[in-house]
């Protein structure tokens, strides 16, 4: 099976690591042709390692990042929805798609699930608020729509939703990709589906069963046929955890995920990172599956 329209890119994790040690991934990895994007994640405490190890902010990371790269796409795998008001984050992201010269993919998704205690724990230390999944994936959908007309709309607007109350809502700049950032919801809740088939241009799938991704992929296009949209208009994203020392069985990895019809691959590279492990990656993953 031919496999020639896959991307592939790297996630590095910002916790229980240096930032330089991330900034020499990314600049090396920028260099590298086979590797097309690059992600950081949105947790604001850690949620691996080191309860109370270092991890840094994703939006700042990324924004610094992208003023030391040049071709790479970029961005968060994904943004909880639950962290900043969604017309803030529409600015956030305009400026780093700005910075980056029109590179962003928008990650955004409806936020941690209350079954991952490591992640909860976040919102009470940060004295944000943790509503229920319903809320969540109202939020996300209302959300994908304010931020959308703030990146495109050339008049002040007024919005009323279940969730978000704006009054004189009015991005600008704009962002630099136009009609807008390219949007990429993470998710696999069937409600989530949902809101994916009407807003995203990527969709992720973040866990590790591929039969599972491949399951809500098919009812992702069903949604998609529910609205009158063409399922091939939303790219097929998936995470591939990366072993140093089994490159032949993340190979194999990568290739179950194609075979089920996934297109975007992340490989997400565990810290501590090796010399010239972007080099690493591209030769022996990227290019080597075949």
């Amino acid at each position: 099976m031919s496999h020639d329209h896959a991307r592939f890119g790297i996630m590095t994790a910002p916790q229980q690591v240096g930032y330089h040690d991330i900034a020499r991934v990314w600049r090396e990895a920028d260099s590298i042709p086979e590797i097309e994007h690059a992600w950081l994640f949105d947790h604001l405490l850690p949620i691996a390692g080191d309860p109370g190890g270092p991890i840094f902010e994703g939006w700042t990371l990324l924004s610094a990042l992208a003023a030391q790269t040049e071709r790479l796409r970029l961005g968060l795998l994904v943004t909880s929805n639950r962290f900043r008001p969604p017309a803030v984050l529409a600015k956030v992201a305009t400026t780093v798609d700005i910075v980056s010269d029109g590179r962003l993919d928008f990650g955004i998704g409806a936020g941690s699930r209350p079954s991952h205690p490591a992640a909860r724990r976040e919102y009470d230390a940060h004295g944000l608020p943790y509503n229920d999944a319903e809320h969540a994936v109202t939020a996300l959908s209302e959300a994908c729509t304010v931020i959308r007309r703030l990146w495109t709309s050339d008049e002040p607007f007024d919005f009323d939703g279940d969730v978000i109350k704006l009054q004189g809502a009015y991005g600008n700049p704009k962002p630099k990709q136009r009609p807008h950032p390219p949007i990429l919801i993470g998710g696999q809740a069937t409600s989530t589906l949902r809101v994916v088939a009407e807003h995203a241009n990527i969709w992720n799938f973040s866990g590790t069963d591929v039969a599972e991704g491949a399951r809500r992929s098919a009812m992702l296009d069903g949604f998609c046929a529910e609205i009158g949209r063409d399922p091939a208009a939303i790219e097929r994203s998936i995470t591939v955890g990366v072993d140093y020392d089994a490159p032949a069985a993340t190979r194999s990895a990568i290739r179950q995920r194609l075979d089920a019809g996934f297109t975007h691959l992340i490989l997400i590279v565990p810290a501590p990172y090796p010399a010239g492990v972007a080099r690493w990656v591209a030769d022996e993953l990227i290019t080597a599956r075949a």
